[in-house]
């Protein structure tokens, strides 16, 4: 029965009302119904080779026995991910609270006004730590929004064959491989390099800087900057949001844009994701910006309202022209990451920083005077140490002790610190080196040029809430002007529409999932091995195919590796002239701009105005296009 008990509590309808929505339409069961919805040449009768459904009791005791199977160590392994602290009073009443985390898109500004706060309090934050005129309402994760805002500089300033984009080797590394990845299909050439050094590339339209480097390595990247745009060429920085709390912020360094991710402001490691990735720009280049920005109005009497007041949602307008396939924005975890900058302030995330990066200038200099070569001088949070032939002996002594160190190559270490670092990981991570005593107090290892001196986050929002109290009060004034499905059913459809059950939101904060790095090595990650394999099982016998990839973190990236796979298939056989793809005009926006994105050129197949294929137009655009026909793209169902 305990499928029976799951359907029973979630999908709704009973018996009775079921009969009574059938007898409406004319039919005498749900067998029926389906034989006449669905075509009998696809349906399939056969049952699914899946597991005996279980309770949602009996599926928390799975899962309570396959988080166990996490060891979850002290990662101090950086690459743009850190343990942090969610505020408790975030946690319960943001991340597990149905009033925030099944609300809708925020299509609707009249039932998503709360939400609308929260995120133009998220932009704000962001440009103000940044120093750029405005930032959207996120991203998906650090990679894509690099990718995205190399698109965008090649749309400002790729006209004359400019198609050249220079990459920092000190950006992290799954960074520099979702920009290879993005740009060779749309034919820009990408060369890792150092922009810190004196040659020039030609053709180049855009550079990416990391700052503070991957290494933990701080430069100023003003020198660069200016060499670049005496060149012609703009510039984006991928920038960590707490060191721009004590570091001169990129826009004070005239960036063109700036990205990153939010994921150590209150967001929970989770293995790698999902997060709220940050882009922010000038004013000047607001219409390129993928995604949304939540703008503030003021209605006919007076009062203000929020609104998206940059929808563009190119892949809608522009489609197979697109450069972009967002349509959307993490909304729960850029709402968390915001309330994280609301509830702790400018000079509470100030402390933070402050703390974090003095216990990292202590720990560079006990290393040193146990003759531990410390490689940077100037850092914020991260040390990179040479220690020759000795990297895996020490990180093997630093796991003895449940730490997880950064082994580089077989002569260097990274270590990265974070909120949750304590005086006695520290002491543990020097012990694996086998040095003395922590040093007390150490020199501050930002140079004088670099530390800021401008005020950020100054608005009320972010100097208000400072207790718990005004934290709580706040929250829920902000969920009640909102209509979520903890409230009511909404009047919209789409891939987003669902409620999760509690059962299956309640797993995801237990420490097991919620603090693995996603670079903790694999042996202490084999609760998280075994529930992706189940899935991937699962996801094959639903879906008829060989396998199946978790990897993309949207449907719009789905689609876009999948067209990436049908390109890669196609050059493998030869055939890299087949780039024609056919997409139904009733497809979602998203399809034609993904297409683009694959370099594929898109053509468009006439449909009716319920959205069916008209199958005549298809067989003519095939023939039309047979010889370099690669793929056929259709929404199923369609979005009518």
């Amino acid at each position: 029965m305990a499928d029976a008990e799951f359907a029973q509590r979630h999908i709704g309808p009973n018996d009775d009302e079921q009969a009574a929505m059938l007898a409406e339409i004319g039919y005498d069961s749900l067998d029926t119904l389906i034989d006449a919805a669905v075509p009998g040449a696809i349906h399939d009768r056969e049952a699914l080779a899946l597991d005996a459904p279980v309770s949602e009791r009996d599926a928390l005791a799975r899962m309570r026995r396959l988080a166990a199977r996490n060891e979850v160590f002290t990662s101090l392994l950086g690459l743009g991910y850190h343990d942090t602290i969610t505020p408790p009073v975030i946690q319960r009443n943001v991340l597990e609270n149905p009033a925030w985390y099944t609300a809708y898109t925020p299509y609707q500004p009249e039932i998503s006004q709360g939400r609308l706060e929260a995120l133009i309090n998220f932009q704000t934050m962001v440009s103000d730590l940044t120093g750029m005129e405005l930032a959207n309402a996120s991203l998906l994760d650090e990679g894509t929004a690099a990718a995205e805002a190399m698109t965008m500089l090649h749309r400002l300033n790729g006209a004359g064959g400019k198609d050249v984009f220079l990459v920092d080797g000190d950006c992290h590394p799954q960074t520099i491989d979702v920009v290879r990845t993005r740009a060779e299909p749309l034919g820009i050439h990408v060369v890792v390099g150092d922009p810190y050094g004196d040659s020039t590339v030609d053709g180049c339209f855009g550079v990416l800087v990391q700052y503070p480097g991957s290494s933990g390595r701080l430069r100023d990247a003003r020198p660069v900057i200016e060499r670049a745009h005496a060149n012609g060429a703009l510039v984006c920085v991928a920038a960590d949001l707490l060191a721009l709390t004590l570091v001169v912020p990129p826009g004070e360094m005239d960036a063109d844009v700036v990205v990153g991710t939010s994921q150590r402001f209150g967001v929970p490691l989770g293995f790698g994701g999902p997060h709220a990735a940050y882009i922010a720009t000038r004013n000047e280049y607001r219409r390129t910006l993928p995604g949304r920005l939540v703008g503030v109005s003021v209605d006919a009497k007076g009062r203000t309202a929020f609104r998206l007041a940059l929808q563009t949602r190119e892949q809608h307008i522009r489609r197979e022209k697109a450069t972009s396939n967002i349509c959307t924005a993490q909304v729960l975890l850029a709402v968390i990451a915001g309330l994280y900058g609301t509830y702790h302030g400018a000079e509470g995330l100030r402390a933070i920083a402050q703390r974090v990066h003095g216990l990292a200038a202590r720990l560079a200099s006990t290393l040193r005077a146990g003759g531990i070569e410390v490689v940077h001088d100037a850092f914020f949070d991260t040390c990179t140490v040479r220690v020759p032939g000795r990297a895996a002996e020490i990180a093997a002594a630093a796991r003895t002790r449940r730490i997880n160190l950064r082994e580089v190559d077989a002569d260097t270490l990274g270590i990265a610190l974070d909120e949750t670092t304590t005086e006695a990981i520290i002491r543990d991570v020097a012990d694996a080196f086998g040095v003395g005593a922590i040093d007390a107090a150490a020199a501050d290892a930002i140079p004088r040029e670099l530390r800021r001196a401008s005020a950020y986050m100054t608005h009320p929002a972010f100097t208000s809430h400072r207790s718990e109290h005004q934290m709580l009060r706040y929250l829920r004034r902000l969920a009640d002007r909102d209509l979520a499905l903890d409230r009511t059913m909404i009047p919209l459809g789409s891939c987003t529409m669902k409620l999760n059950a509690t059962a299956e939101m309640e797993p995801i904060t237990w420490p097991e999932w919620a603090r693995m790095h996603p670079f903790a090595p694999v042996e202490q990650c084999a609760g998280y091995l075994q529930l992706f394999a189940d899935l991937e099982r699962w996801l094959a016998e639903i879906t008829g195919y060989d396998a199946v990839s978790l990897q993309p973190n949207a449907g719009s990236q789905g689609e876009y590796a999948g067209l990436l796979a049908i390109r890669k298939y196609h050059e493998s056989q030869g055939r890299a002239g087949r780039d024609v793809c056919l997409i139904p005009a009733s497809a979602h926006g998203t399809n034609a701009a993904s297409a683009a994105m694959a370099g594929m050129r898109v053509v468009v197949v006439a449909c009716d105005d319920q959205g069916n294929v008209d199958l005549d137009d298809l067989k003519h655009k095939a023939v039309e296009h047979a010889d370099r026909l690669g793929a056929l793209m259709v929404t199923y169902p369609s979005t009518h």
